[in-house]
């Protein structure tokens, strides 16, 4: 994409936000969906905020855009993209069947071995299976964001009450080598990746109060260190993997390549979220600032490569 199609003037477009959702994401999508609002306001853009809960959400008249800040169930998964492709209204992000592999995580294993990119050794267990996998592993529910649904397991005596705690949310889980390494994501504009964040955790994990502390305001939280510490060489390699893993997935508009780095065994991806938070403590909003890219113009660029990803289908 050329840096022409970044400058795109909003000014007068309609555009609805659609956030909240029906999922456990709720609560950080409407944090997100008021950021972006705020921010295309100011661009001149004519801003409608859609609370979303179900199907029947209704769009105003002469909308031009959704603006889709609904993470994870409904949102992130396909559902609403298909809605809005039946009504005929265009929107930010990626297509029906990129979501829908995408919110996958077994889906995205299973295409990220496919296609070469380095990710964590796996298996995928059904109701009354158990894992086969050495401890320690990490049970995933398969189509949950936000880390719901994440539990690490160091010992055996833990594997059954956090198997039961998983099949809340599927029947079929995710099992994973725990890999002991340095948290890192990578925002994906287009084809540019951004500059790699390193998440460092005050207790526990990256879980879903550490993420959102002003959610959350008993948690212990996290620290973020945009650009990450890294040696420039490993921080180029884990940002070529990060755009390895986006492209091997078929996307086109952005994305979040979450990845964990052992000093051994270099980067591994983790997963990839098509709709990344836009609240105050998100981490994409952050690596666009370090390269130079303010809130409102990451709003923009999104919309500007929406735009093109309908124009060429």
């Amino acid at each position: 994409m050329n840096k022409n199609m970044y400058e795109l003037d909003v000014t007068g477009m309609r555009i609805a936000v659609l956030m909240g959702g029906p999922g456990s994401e709720r609560p950080v999508s409407m944090a997100s969906g008021a950021g972006v609002s705020k921010a295309l306001t100011s661009c001149g853009a004519i801003v409608t905020e859609v609370d979303v809960r179900d199907a029947d959400f209704i769009l105003p008249d002469g909308v031009e855009l959704a603006f889709n800040v609904i993470h994870g169930t409904f949102g992130e998964d396909g559902q609403v993209q298909g809605i809005l492709e039946q009504r005929g209204v265009r929107y930010t992000g990626e297509g029906v069947l990129q979501s829908q592999m995408a919110i996958d995580k077994i889906a995205t294993k299973r295409r990220l071995r496919e296609r070469g990119v380095p990710t964590a050794d796996f298996e995928v267990i059904g109701v009354g299976d158990v894992p086969q996998l050495e401890l320690p592993f990490v049970l995933k529910a398969p189509k949950e964001g936000s880390s719901v649904g994440i539990y690490i397991l160091h010992h055996s005596s833990e594997i059954q009450a956090r198997l039961a705690d998983v099949r809340q949310y599927a029947d079929e889980i995710l099992v994973e080598k725990f890999v002991k390494g340095r948290e890192l994501t990578v925002g994906i504009l287009g084809e540019q990746a951004l500059p790699v964040v390193e998440i460092r955790p005050k207790e526990g994990f990256y879980d879903f109060k550490n993420k959102y502390p002003f959610l959350n305001p008993q948690a212990a939280g996290a620290d973020h260190f945009c650009p990450a510490p890294l040696d420039e060489d490993v921080s180029r390699e884990v940002q070529r993997v990060a755009l390895a893993a986006h492209r091997a997935l078929g996307l086109h508009v952005y994305s979040r390549v979450d990845v964990l780095l052992d000093e051994k065994t270099g980067p591994s991806v983790l997963e990839i979220n098509t709709i990344p938070g836009m609240t105050p403590s998100s981490l994409l909003p952050e690596a666009a600032a370090a390269a130079g890219i303010s809130y409102a113009d990451l709003c923009v660029r999104v919309i500007a490569l929406s735009l093109q990803r309908f124009s060429q289908s």
